[in-house]
């Protein structure tokens, strides 16, 4: 029995070998980071109808991939291939297509859900995601940035329209109210469009014939890293623009075509694709650009428009003028401004334009062809265009800054003597101003000299006033030093007259006590003498008080023998006291 259980030791020894090796090798799955595994499952119960992606016990390619790491599958049942994980980097967005899943109802274009089937309502943000690309597909596409100086106007394109004139809600399709303040968003842009509107001051110039120019302001260089972000956000847009006004052919150049610096933008307008216009008409808007774009703002952008400014004078004559205006739109006005009118090539060829054409006739029609080339006549109509223009803009949100009329072109003929009697005017008005001049010159020397004269008589009067100051200072020391002696010596007499009373006091005191302790003292003799029949008594008492303290007594007893030898050795000694 020993014999036979070693070999069926042996052989299970070998088959678990067998089977580890087996799984190890056949049965491993290693995901390495980054990446997915995407199985397909061959046993199982059959998938659903219509139904692309199996769940687990289903038959068919799982929809879960296996994550990085480590898994083990039996290659029997299973096969897998590893594909990258999809990865959506910053500032960019993920909008997702389900292969898979319910149907949307009629009239919808967007899956509200992951369940659903289509294009999903909501983009995956930056970050990596694990879908199965045999369900799933991922189109990643740049996020909206807006940059500082715009907002974004944004317009639903799902749901159920909105009432004409009002702002879209939630789950209607228009214009929404609330706007895009500056930053990065991550929005689908198959469910909002997002039109980038410049806030802040923008022009328009009618330049003569040229037509007009619109010069919005320069675009702001980022400082977070997203200029590029920013910079195709404006793209965009610019292409939107650009498409707009080759729509309009009435409200661009003659040849429909846009001007080489109609795109919009800095940046931007090196790299908006646009269509180039005929020579001969462009070289017009160019210079009318460059007439009106300072230096300082180059990359500024700007587009041309078909339109001047002309009309008869009240005596017949043709004007026409050079103008331009200011404008604003406020943040808090752009998206009905946008909702009503569109964007920004829109509001300025369907309102703004019209408005100024229209303020320039009616007011500059009052006037006679000599009031254009006179500088007050001229003030005067700037001034009332500019308080019409500012009313009736203003009623729309547009909010006009300044309206300035730069040049005023006059027929020839009439121009020559108007120009001659304005220049005598003006000579004349050159030579009253150059007397008065003289005049005021020949009274300021006057002045010059008055003030001088009262310089030096101010100038005396202060050395006058220094000296006579300084001398009353002086006395007033001096009766001060003065009256400080007379109060010292006062003091000191009043100190004298205190310092003898209190001699005096002193003296009395001590000749009084003396006298006293004299008598006391007598009384005590008398009294003791009293004490005393004798008067030796008290004579021997006064005796005794006087002797020292050191005296002592000696009493000596005689016995035999010689006295005088015994007083050397024996005898007791008494004190005094």
């Amino acid at each position: 029995m020993r014999n036979v259980a070693v070999p069926a030791a042996m052989v299970a020894l070998a088959l678990a070998g067998g089977v580890c090796m087996f799984v190890w090798e056949s049965c491993r799955v290693s995901v390495p980071e980054g990446y997915m595994a995407i199985v397909t499952t061959k046993t199982g119960d059959e998938l659903p109808e219509g139904a692309i992606l199996a769940e687990p016990g289903q038959k068919g390619v799982q929809r879960i991939p296996l994550a990085e790491g480590r898994h083990f599958l039996n290659p029997v049942n299973n096969d897998w291939r590893i594909v990258p994980v999809t990865q959506i980097p910053a500032g960019s967005i993920g909008v997702v297509t389900s292969k898979t899943g319910k149907e949307l109802s009629a009239g919808e274009i967007l899956a509200a859900d992951g369940d659903s089937k289509g294009v999903w309502k909501d983009v995956l943000g930056p970050g990596t995601y694990r879908l199965n690309p045999e369900g799933y597909t991922v189109d990643i596409r740049n996020a909206i940035n807006i940059p500082i100086g715009y907002v974004g106007v944004v317009t639903s394109q799902t749901g159920r329209p909105a009432r004409k004139g009002e702002f879209a809600k939630l789950g209607e399709k228009g214009v929404m109210e609330n706007v895009l303040q500056p930053g990065l968003y991550y929005i689908n842009p198959r469910a909002y469009q997002v039109d980038v509107v410049e806030i802040g001051m923008n022009q328009v110039s009618i330049v003569g014939r040229g037509g007009t120019v619109v010069l919005t302001k320069a675009q702001n260089t980022s400082v977070n890293g997203l200029a590029d972000l920013q910079e195709e956000t404006l793209n965009l847009q610019s292409a939107k623009r650009a498409e707009y006004i080759e729509r309009n052919a009435d409200l661009v150049q003659s040849t429909g075509k846009i001007a080489p610096l109609s795109s919009w933008g800095g940046a931007a307008s090196r790299k908006a694709k646009t269509k180039k216009a005929e020579p001969a008409r462009m070289d017009n808007v160019e210079s009318a650009l460059q007439s009106v774009i300072p230096a300082a703002q180059s990359d500024s952008a700007a587009f041309g428009m078909n339109q001047f400014v002309q009309f008869p004078s009240s005596d017949g004559f043709a004007i026409m003028l050079d103008m331009t205006v200011e404008f604003e739109l406020m943040p808090e006005n752009i998206s009905r401004i946008f909702m009503l009118y569109g964007d920004l090539p829109a509001v300025v060829g369907k309102i703004i334009l019209p408005q100024i054409l229209s303020v320039s006739r009616i007011k500059g029609s009052g006037y006679k062809a000599r009031e254009f080339i006179d500088g007050e006549g001229r003030q005067k109509f700037q001034r009332e265009m500019t308080d019409e223009l500012v009313r009736i803009l203003g009623e729309k949100g547009i909010l006009v800054k300044n309206a300035i009329v730069r040049h005023v072109e006059v027929p020839p003929d009439i121009l020559a003597p108007i120009q001659a009697t304005s220049i005598a005017k003006e000579q004349d008005l050159t030579n009253k101003t150059q007397q008065e001049t003289a005049k005021k010159q020949a009274e300021l020397n006057t002045e010059t000299a008055r003030v001088e004269q009262l310089k030096r008589e101010v100038e005396q009067e202060t050395l006058k006033l220094v000296a006579t100051i300084g001398a009353q200072t002086e006395k007033a020391v001096r009766q001060i030093a003065a009256e400080t002696q007379l109060e010292v010596a006062g003091i000191n007499l009043e100190t004298a007259k205190i310092q003898a009373q209190i001699t005096e006091t002193r003296g009395a005191a001590q000749v009084k006590a003396k006298f006293v302790v004299d008598n006391e003292t007598a009384l005590g003799a008398q009294r003791k003498a009293k004490v005393f029949k004798d008067p030796s008594t008290l004579a021997d008492l006064k005796f005794a008080e006087e002797l020292g303290d050191d005296l002592s007594i000696k009493v000596l007893h005689a016995g035999e023998g010689t006295l005088w030898t015994d007083l050397k050795s024996a005898g007791v000694a008494i004190p005094a006291k």
